[in-house]
């Protein structure tokens, strides 16, 4: 796992948003915008299970995440690695970010069954 560097963490964790991209059972690219941070040097975001990333992440781990600096759109930082999934039944994950994004709680519908993704970078690309 490579480590991630001060900048690329300011990034992670400042309010960014970030672009995420799985493959397709074709092999084509699947990219979603996706809330982020950092835990370690890992990256995580949350999503619905049944939904198209995690169907393709447990056939096909690889991922790509994106965040573009929104001071200056050249300055960006790539992360690519596999991801690992592990259910997150009260939403923990979802409603922190939610705080951190929009700074009000998350409300799923009932009966959405939440999963944490974690990234375990491989490669981490800052341009500057």
């Amino acid at each position: 796992m490579v480590k991630l560097s001060e900048d690329v963490r300011k990034l992670l964790d400042a309010p960014n948003y970030a672009t995420v991209t799985s493959l397709n059972p074709d092999g084509g690219p699947q990219s979603t915008v996706v809330w982020v941070r950092t835990d370690g040097d890992e990256v995580l975001f949350s999503t619905v299970k049944g939904r198209r990333k995690p169907r393709n992440f447990a056939r096909d781990p690889r991922v790509s995440l994106l965040v573009i600096d929104p001071d200056d759109p050249y300055r960006y930082v790539e992360v690519r690695g596999r991801v690992t999934m592990t259910p997150d039944p009260e939403g923990a994950l979802i409603d922190e970010l939610s705080q951190k994004y929009r700074g009000i709680p998350w409300e799923d519908k009932p009966g959405t069954e939440r999963l944490i993704v974690r990234i375990s970078p491989e490669r981490v690309t800052l341009r500057s």
